[in-house]
């Protein structure tokens, strides 16, 4: 008999998790240790803390380590805490890196260097000297949309041989390119577009880090762990259902932090302002967003 595959090193239904602030915008740690318990007491096996969802480019270094210790705390060993670290400079990069190891931090989150726009061979070199810089497996976040560069496959399949280098976060839409990586590697593959949840899982993709676990982490890991008995008709009804609630969340002109945290206001959850230059949603926009959870409830 094959023996069942290991569980993945990260976890498989990660949240992509806001971070909760106070009214007057401080940084609201027990918000942030009540949010992370219901997460994984909903189904979530890994939080990533400090990425885009989390409100990285507006929280400092030491907000960032603090959030970290944090959420570690409050879950203990129930999940994986994941927690972003990119930023365009290499030195800083490899700093935080360092600095999320000792918070308690169980693997990073690298985003490409954005802005300067560096080459491939410069992208893969500055992925490389963070890896170096602590001994925690590392996940590249590929998301051209916001940093004008690509992880090329290529770039990907070569990153593959480096040790520490154990996982994707794909939000490339690039399907075809994701699945010559699967093919060819063993890295662990999370989708990073909640649209691609099922999808990706299905091709052999790990799981996901989904923003929109933030507000139904029960039904999101219900579309996985169908997949997994076998009931696939179930899994892409599961998905289907909730495309309605994605879709408002993540293409309605907002970004999903902003939308995700009117969400959890109204449902009584941490969440707090977002930080400026992002603006809350206005009354509206929350009321379509609560009506669609209630109603995804439902079913």
């Amino acid at each position: 008999m094959t023996p069942p595959p290991a569980p993945p090193v990260l976890g498989r239904a990660l949240c992509a998790m806001i971070t909760p602030f106070t009214p007057s915008g401080t940084l609201d740690l027990d918000g942030a240790q009540h949010l992370a318990t219901h997460l994984v007491a909903n189904g979530c096996d890994g939080l990533v803390l400090s990425g885009t969802t989390g409100e990285s480019p507006t929280t400092t270094d030491a907000e960032k380590s603090a959030l970290v210790a944090a959420v570690r705390e409050a879950v203990g060993d129930r999940a994986k805490v994941v927690t972003g670290i990119g930023t365009p400079d290499t030195r800083h990069t490899s700093e935080l890196a360092r600095e999320a190891e000792k918070a308690g931090a169980d693997g990073l989150l690298v985003v490409s260097p954005y802005y300067s726009r560096p080459p491939q061979d410069a992208i893969e070199a500055h992925f490389r000297e963070v890896a170096d810089a602590s001994g925690l497996p590392l996940m590249l976040y590929d998301i051209p949309a916001r940093t004008g560069s690509r992880i090329e496959p290529e770039t990907v399949l070569r990153l593959a041989e480096h040790p520490r280098i154990v996982a994707v976060k794909d939000c490339s839409h690039d399907f075809l390119g994701t699945q010559k990586v699967l093919a060819r590697t063993d890295l662990a593959y999370y989708a990073g577009c909640d649209e691609h949840n099922l999808a990706l899982y299905a091709v052999g993709g790990t799981g996901y880090v989904s923003t929109v676990a933030n507000v139904v982490p029960a039904h999101l890991r219900a579309v996985l762990d169908a997949f997994d008995a076998g009931d696939t008709a179930r899994a892409a009804r599961l998905q289907q259902r909730a495309t309605p609630l994605i879709e408002a969340i993540m293409s309605a002109g907002l970004p999903g932090t902003v939308t995700v945290k009117a969400l959890l206001t109204a449902l009584a959850l941490p969440a707090g302002p977002v930080r400026a230059p992002l603006r809350a949603a206005d009354r509206a926009t929350t009321d379509t967003l609560f009506s669609l959870h209630a109603d995804l409830a439902k079913t």
